[in-house]
């Protein structure tokens, strides 16, 4: 499977549960397929965009 292949495979996963990435991820996505970044630079991402904030009192 390509590196294409996987991630459009992904975002059909995605869609199946009724869902679409963000623009700026569809963006990410292309310029990992196109080699302009890494698949690790995409996971920074994630966590950064998505990672929980700890509160203060937990």
């Amino acid at each position: 499977m390509t590196n294409a292949e996987a991630w459009n495979y992904a975002i059909g996963i995605i869609k199946v549960d009724g869902l679409e990435p963000t623009e700026d991820f569809k963006e990410y996505i292309e310029k990992e397929k196109r080699g302009e970044i890494t698949i690790e630079d995409a996971k920074r991402y994630l966590d950064k965009k998505y990672k929980m904030k700890e509160t203060e009192n937990a």
